[in-house]
């Protein structure tokens, strides 16, 4: 299990997974810091598929985006989670389908049987933490 600092030092690509067109969102202002500081991201939302938000595709699924990334020679490092804790099982699924090699849910979101399942196929796991926070900390 690597460690938060760890984690985001290996990561190049990270799928957004519930990421908003609306700059007040907070999901929309984590991805602007991460592209801002050379993550790739990698937007899924299905009610934007097809669109584009800050000049990424946005895929309708976590396969899809897997897919696209995968044609250009990489993958998904961390699946960031913007979604409800009940929402987290069928994410940490797709996670494992892609070989993504994080699970990352945000503040305030918690899904233990989720975690587990991704831990136990060999993805890290973090919950209830700021992926634009922890990056943050790890600059001052």
């Amino acid at each position: 299990m690597r460690s938060i600092s760890q984690i985001l030092t290996d990561s190049k690509t990270i799928a957004i997974v519930g990421l908003s067109n609306k700059p007040d969102r907070a999901s929309f202002g984590v991805a602007e810091y991460l592209q801002q500081n050379g993550y790739r991201i990698v937007p899924v939302n299905p009610s934007y598929a097809g669109d584009s938000i800050l000049g990424e595709k946005v895929y309708a699924s976590l396969q899809e985006a897997a897919d696209a990334v995968g044609a250009t020679g990489q993958r998904i490092d961390i699946v960031d989670c913007f979604r409800k804790s009940e929402d987290i099982a069928p994410i940490a699924r797709e996670a494992i389908a892609v070989r993504a090699g994080c699970l990352w849910m945000q503040l305030d979101i918690e899904n233990q049987p989720a975690a587990d399942l991704a831990r136990a196929a060999g993805l890290d796991v973090v919950m209830n933490h700021c992926i634009k926070i922890e990056h943050r900390s790890l600059q001052d």
